[in-house]
């Protein structure tokens, strides 16, 4: 019985013991040649790969080794990271592949579409590039980069990928390959993956739905009906109250769709999207000057209202303009599959067919009516008599 127990204190000893080393990963245990040694280290979710790093914030310095096996022998390996987005468009490279003199070696890759490229610069300045075969047969890659003041938390990238006939084929489409990317924070080494992210996921998901519902749909219904039902006098007042109701709910829904954004942006220190932001923070205060305008419009025979009347419309149209601009931005951020790209210029094609024939048909309205206004204005002159209207 003693035995027993004996046996029982050993197997919960060496669980404590082994607890901690399962809990650093397995990138724990890798060790590299020429005494390097790095800070912190994190197993990515795909692939079998792992990342390791230091980084030096004063000197927004990261040296870092990645660590990966090929889909075969004498396969290649890259990591890199994205300042412009979260997939390999933009993606700024260390690719490691078998040299001509034997062994491996790394080149840098300026990744502009979906397409590889040739060799160039890439965005930040690189140092101690170079690759070797660990004793596991995995590729191990080493490199240094001089990141952008302030950097914290980063968008990776990283796959792996045949050779053929000496130059570097194209990485397989599986799952695992298309999910190899995510956001790393180089402070708190918290690594997390793009395809189960979780939150993270959904809060971008989230904001693009509700910008491109409000923004990018629902304003730009409010703006046709503003337009031209208002010509078709059976409309007067339904239109108007139609195209309040539109915009009141497309800026709450903007609204809800801009603070979403904001806290993303909380969420991902060093990551900074500065084109895509600031549209959306203009489009935002633009939408917040036109709500409040509504409670200085003026009456309709004011001599002020000339002049509001031109400065709602110009604005309102800038907000569209902006709004539809600033969602292909986002989907491009967000790199949405390319039904959703289609299924939105498909609404707003439909949305911008149907200004067109009702501005054929309302001008038409239009001609009309001052045609008959002008038959009536020379027969009541004739008689000496002058129209009402005037």
């Amino acid at each position: 019985m003693s035995v027993v127990r004996v046996l029982a204190l050993l197997l919960v000893a060496a669980a404590a013991v082994a607890a901690p080393a399962r809990a650093a990963g397995a990138c724990a245990a890798e060790r590299f040649t020429k005494n390097r040694v790095y800070a912190a280290c994190s197993d990515l979710p795909t692939l079998g790969a792992s990342v390791h790093w230091t980084y030096d914030p004063a000197a927004s310095s990261l040296s870092v080794a990645f660590v990966a096996a090929p889909p075969s022998a004498g396969g290649w390996v890259a990591w890199g990271l994205n300042p412009t987005g979260g997939g390999m468009d933009g993606a700024q490279a260390l690719i490691a592949a078998p040299s001509s003199g034997g062994g491996y070696g790394v080149q840098t890759y300026a990744i502009s579409g979906y397409s590889l490229g040739s060799p160039a610069p890439i965005a930040y300045k690189t140092s101690d590039l170079a690759a070797e075969v660990g004793a596991d047969g995995r590729v191990q890659m080493f490199g240094k980069l001089e990141l952008a003041n302030g950097t914290g938390e980063v968008n990776q990238v990283w796959q792996v990928g045949p050779v053929s006939g000496g130059s570097i084929a194209p990485h397989s489409m599986v799952t695992a390959n298309k999910d190899a990317r995510g956001m790393l924070n180089l402070l708190t080494g918290q690594s997390t993956a793009a395809s189960g992210g979780g939150s993270v996921l959904r809060k971008k998901n989230t904001h693009g739905i509700l910008n491109a519902v409000s923004w990018g749909i629902l304003l730009p219904m409010g703006g046709i009906v503003a337009r031209y039902l208002k010509t078709f006098k059976s409309a007067d007042p339904a239109w108007f109250y139609l195209h309040v109701a539109c915009q009141l709910i497309g800026y709450g829904v903007g609204v809800s769709g801009w603070a979403t954004g904001i806290h993303l942006g909380n969420l991902s220190k060093g990551i900074t999207y500065s084109l895509h932001r600031n549209i959306g923070i203009t489009v935002f205060a633009l939408g917040t000057l036109q709500i409040f305008a509504l409670f200085l419009r003026p009456k309709k025979d004011h001599k002020f209202r000339l002049y509001w009347n031109a400065y709602h419309h110009s604005v309102g149209y800038t907000i569209i303009i902006l709004g539809i601009v600033n969602i292909f931005k986002g989907m491009t951020i967000l790199q949405v599959e390319q039904k959703w790209k289609t299924g939105y210029i498909i609404a707003i094609s439909i949305l911008g067919g149907v200004a067109v024939a009702l501005e054929a048909i309302t001008w038409s309205i239009v001609l009309k009516r001052r045609k008959t206004e002008d038959k009536a204005y020379n027969g009541g002159a004739s008689n000496g008599q002058l129209p009402l209207s005037m």
